[in-house]
């Protein structure tokens, strides 16, 4: 009886083990080489000036203001100055024609008021014989073509016209040109040294 108990026993044990182990082993720890995590994405470092992308959208700046012109168009003279140094008078937004070959390519750099001073002293009011409240337009001249038949007679002879400015007055007739030519390389102000009156004439609108 002692012996069929002990062998009963034995079974029982030799049974045991396999879940014995696996029971152990399911408590073991993992491997390290199965614990490793994936490797994280690296974002790349940001630019230290976004501005030398070439493909970056870049700001446009905003246009300088338009000096517009007071007149265009064409006007007849209505002084003796004004049928010597041009005759009939074209006004564009680059250039000043004369009917008698006189031409002046213009830059328009200024609408000032009639009360400013183009020199010490002396006002475009004054010479242009307007309001001092006035818009004045004031073009420097980069080219002079004198009068074809009589050179001389030219706003400033031969010295050349530095500066033109015009002012556009209303008339019974239309609108009325009052143009004053200056001599001299320096902008036109108070401060200017070299700056000169030459000639003034008047205009009225073609019809």
């Amino acid at each position: 009886m002692n012996t069929r108990l002990r062998h009963l026993s034995l079974a029982l044990c030799v049974a045991a083990v396999p879940w014995f182990v696996g029971g152990c082993n399911s408590s073991q720890p993992e491997r390290a080489d199965d614990a490793v995590p994936p490797a994280e994405s690296i974002a790349p470092p940001p630019q230290e000036n976004p501005e030398a992308d070439p493909s970056a959208e870049r700001v446009e700046r905003a246009a300088p203001p338009e000096v517009r012109p007071v007149a265009l168009g064409e006007f007849e003279p209505r002084d003796p100055v004004a049928e010597a140094a041009t005759g009939r008078l074209t006004l564009e937004d680059d250039a000043i024609r004369g009917a008698n070959g006189a031409e002046f390519v213009t830059e328009r750099i200024a609408i000032v008021r009639a009360g400013d001073e183009y020199r010490v002293s002396e006002r475009y009011a004054d010479a242009l014989a307007v309001g001092s409240e006035q818009p004045v337009e004031l073009r420097r001249v980069l080219e002079e073509t004198p009068p074809d038949e009589e050179p001389d007679a030219a706003f400033c002879g031969d010295t050349g016209t530095g500066y033109i400015a015009l002012a556009s007055v209303p008339s019974e007739r239309g609108d009325t040109v009052k143009l004053i030519a200056l001599r001299g390389e320096s902008m036109p102000a108070a401060a200017a040294e070299d700056i000169a009156l030459c000639a003034a004439a008047h205009y009225e609108a073609a019809r």
